[in-house]
């Protein structure tokens, strides 16, 4: 039963990202994505994709590469779409946590080639990103929340997902005693079921429409010719 459970885990992992990569690369919309959260998104998958390599995983390697291909895909949409995230107050702003994961995942590989042991190395690896996952979704936590927000960007698919995804790993790691997977999953699952009741109940704005000036339907007056 753990085994099949794990084995859904890993899928609705790898299947999750997919819907909004649909919506955003083929639709171009991105909207409500928090371009910080999609940021960390790819770096959190560069580590763990390390931390695959480091404990010689191929079930983690090849889901973290697929999904890392997924969230860099929907990052470049939402770049190519909004042009002021590609400014650079805007980068300072969301992209310095997502180079700081990229120096960590590089200095864990520059670590074991210098001779450090490998599983070792790998274990303060899986418990820093593992913290910084939790955080990392509190931007799109806090932007969904916002009411402000337009959120027809976001594919609603991707959530429901998200949260049978996030179910299946807390209840794995529960089952296994694994408490830094199912707190991690569980709090993802949270913010998933905040995101998707958000969806669901917010009401898109009304359409704007154009305001009718007086006499703006008739035609100009000839210029009679002097």
């Amino acid at each position: 039963m753990i085994a099949a459970l794990g084995s859904l885990a890993a899928a609705l992992s790898i299947t999750v990202v997919w819907p909004q990569v649909w919506l955003s690369c083929r639709h171009g919309r991105t909207l409500g994505l928090s371009p910080t959260g999609s940021w960390l998104a790819v770096g959190l998958n560069l580590c763990w994709l390390t931390f695959g390599l480091l404990v010689g995983d191929p079930a983690q390697v090849v889901t973290h590469a697929v999904v890392g291909a997924g969230n860099t895909a929907v990052l470049a949409a939402q770049l190519r779409g909004q042009p002021h995230l590609r400014t650079t107050p805007a980068l300072t702003r969301t992209a310095p946590g997502a180079a700081a994961l990229a120096a960590l995942a590089a200095g864990s590989v520059a670590a074991v080639v210098l001779g450090a042991e490998a599983a070792a190395v790998a274990a303060g690896l899986s418990a820093v990103v593992t913290l910084v996952g939790v955080v990392a979704a509190l931007p799109q936590l806090l932007g969904v929340l916002d009411r402000t927000s337009d959120l027809s960007g976001m594919s609603p698919l991707r959530w429901y997902l998200g949260a049978g995804s996030c179910a299946s790993w807390t209840a794995y790691g529960w089952l296994l005693g694994q408490t830094m997977v199912w707190l991690s999953a569980g709090f993802g699952l949270v913010c998933a079921v905040v995101t998707c009741l958000a969806m669901r109940t917010r009401r898109p704005g009304a359409p704007v429409v154009p305001l009718h000036r007086p006499g703006a339907d008739r035609p100009w007056p000839a210029l009679s010719a002097a």
